[in-house]
């Protein structure tokens, strides 16, 4: 895995995309645009996994929900307390304690997601005290990561569907020589 950061153009080309395609991305799951090789290896593993996930039939459209409920929940959780621009994409890459994971950000929960357990009063932020009580900002996280495990659920089960396929592709795939 690359460990420098990369320009849109190496990044495309890592994820065998067209830079339209990957500056397509950018703008329908609004993250941040940079300049020259400022982009991240957790940003490219983002991506790869929005890639992947499309491989396997995942609608555009669900990915955003998705991703949409993710940073719901983050920000519920005061995760965004590093100051960096791409923030909710830094645990892209990770790879222990999967099932403690969001499927798009890779952001470890500290819980297996499906136990539907939170630790409401949990802030990872240092600041001014919050508008709602804990137990009200509590509720509203176990709220969403209800309605983001359904749709996991969801794009899980699609995913488990479109194995078969995907493995039949690959095999029609090998017949494929350049050239002829």
């Amino acid at each position: 895995m690359e460990t420098k950061p990369q320009t849109l153009s190496e990044m495309a080309a890592r994820l065998n995309r067209s830079p339209v395609y990957v500056s397509g991305l950018q703008k329908r799951f609004e993250l941040p645009v940079f300049s020259g090789a400022a982009y991240s290896p957790a940003y490219i593993d983002f991506l790869r996994g929005l890639t992947a996930l499309r491989t396997f039939d995942v609608a555009e459209e669900t990915l955003r929900d998705v991703w949409q409920l993710e940073k719901k929940l983050l920000y519920l959780l005061h995760v965004d307390s590093t100051g960096s621009p791409t923030w909710f994409l830094d645990a892209c890459g990770q790879t222990t304690r999967m099932r403690r994971r969001l499927l798009l950000t890779n952001h470890d929960l500290g819980v297996e997601i499906h136990t539907r357990m939170l630790q409401p009063g949990l802030n990872f932020s240092v600041g001014a005290p919050e508008l709602f009580a804990g137990r009200e900002m509590g509720e509203d996280a176990i709220r969403v990561l209800g309605e983001y495990i359904k749709l996991h659920a969801r794009v899980c089960a699609g995913v488990q569907a479109e194995r078969p396929m995907v493995r039949e592709a690959l095999e029609w795939a090998k017949r494929l020589k350049p050239g002829t």
